[in-house]
């Protein structure tokens, strides 16, 4: 329900191409050694670990070995390093968070380039609609949020940087996932139930490509409580300079301020602002969050 204040965090594959050559094709690498293996296994277990707690929150042992498939032991020996290195904590309880070091470099976000021109469109378009503006990219099959300047109205949906919501379901994301191949969409959601945070069950992949197909021609993705009760939210694309699409600029608006004469100010001016921002961002090459 929506009360004064409305606190939500929403807890809700990218194939890499590799480009032969005439000397790769007639020359077959070597064994890889079992020490190089084991390296990669466990940087691989350590990345999901501080993903996991990034996304999640607290967690226990049997908790993070059970969601990243490996034994206890193995989870146990790489907390302990995250541990002693400052990059998580252990409570009372044994459950991790992420510790100082993963703090401070999350913090960082807020000096990516994209970012720090997103704070001069969101102050524009807060003088004037004074909504809650939010900038997201594609995390996965998720969208994950860099930043967010809120509204100063009592009434509001409260999220915070780093929260996720699943792709296929917000605005944000689908704003992003209309400007993938269509076989990249595939791989991350067909054969995969497609319920909304809020409950309800899309018709599959051929709803879902409806979607974006509407996302395309409008320009824009809207999002009527699909990822919370009583929330409208709208997203258009942030576009670089070589046509790619970088992230998506969202406003997340009660439903009792998205009323049918505010509706068309409120895209408007969402336009504007996304149009600004790709222009600011033109030159940033294109980056992704995409995981494996």
């Amino acid at each position: 329900m929506w009360t004064a204040i409305l606190d939500i965090h929403a807890r809700a594959h990218y194939g890499r191409g590799v480009a032969g050559t005439a000397e790769s094709l007639s020359t077959s690498p070597g064994p890889v050694p079992p020490t190089v293996r084991s390296a990669s296994t466990g940087v691989n277990v350590t990345l999901r670990i501080l993903d996991l707690l990034a996304a999640r929150g607290a967690l226990g042992l049997a908790d993070l070995a059970r969601e990243l498939g490996v034994a206890k032991s193995t989870a146990h020996r790489v907390c302990a390093v995250l541990v002693e290195r400052a990059w998580a904590v252990r409570d009372a309880d044994g459950r991790y968070y992420l510790g100082v070091r993963a703090l401070r470099l999350g913090s960082l976000a807020t000096e990516l380039p994209i970012v720090v021109a997103f704070r001069t469109v969101a102050a524009d378009f807060l003088s004037t609609l004074d909504e809650t503006i939010a900038l997201a990219v594609l995390d996965g099959d998720e969208s994950l949020y860099l930043a967010i300047e809120e509204t100063s109205q009592p009434v509001r949906y409260i999220t915070h940087v780093g929260s996720k919501t699943p792709a296929f379901a917000s605005a944000s994301g689908r704003v992003v996932l209309s400007s993938l191949p269509p076989a990249m969409v595939d791989s991350l959601f067909a054969g995969r139930p497609l319920i909304t945070p809020t409950g309800r069950r899309l018709g599959g992949m051929a709803e879902l490509g409806d979607l974006l197909d509407r996302v395309r021609r409008n320009g824009y993705a809207e999002n009527w409580e699909e990822t919370a009760r009583g929330l409208y939210a709208a997203s258009v694309p942030i576009v670089n300079g070589a046509g790619t699409t970088l992230a998506a600029l969202t406003t997340l608006v009660p439903l009792s301020r998205a009323t049918t004469e505010r509706h068309a100010a409120i895209v408007a001016q969402l336009q504007a602002a996304g149009a600004k921002l790709s222009e600011l961002a033109a030159w940033i090459p294109a980056f992704s969050f995409r995981r494996p």
